[in-house]
């Protein structure tokens, strides 16, 4: 059974920083992209960062200059630096990634973890 397991979330000051990891376990034969994306309540889920095994990465906009998405493919972990947080980025995190599993890919979600940016 393949699982992301995020963990560095909490609540931090306007201004202030975050890191996030995400692990993956279980049994599967390989990783390719892996990302995050945040929802925030009443919004629709978005796209955060992504980060291919080779270290391509995507970023979005609105976070581009402040998070940075890393990845250690030894360890099956990505993680997201957040430096000057902003109350508008207060939301759940998930993990994703796309993992293959008995010659099938799919994708995967973790469970989350909770940002809070106060003013």
């Amino acid at each position: 059974q393949v699982q992301l397991v995020e963990s560095g979330g909490g609540l931090v000051q306007d201004g202030g920083s975050l890191r996030l990891s995400c692990a993956a376990s279980g049994t599967f034969f390989g990783i390719n992209t892996m990302g995050w994306y945040r929802q925030a309540p009443g919004k629709e889920r978005e796209l955060v960062a992504t980060i291919s095994i080779g270290g391509s990465t995507v970023i979005a906009d609105s976070v581009k200059g402040r998070f940075t998405i890393s990845r250690d493919n030894a360890r099956n972990t990505i993680y997201l630096q957040m430096n000057s947080l902003k109350p508008g980025d207060t939301a759940v995190y998930y993990c994703s990634a796309q993992i293959e599993v008995r010659s099938f890919w799919r994708g995967y979600w973790g469970q989350g973890t909770q940002v809070t940016v106060s003013s």
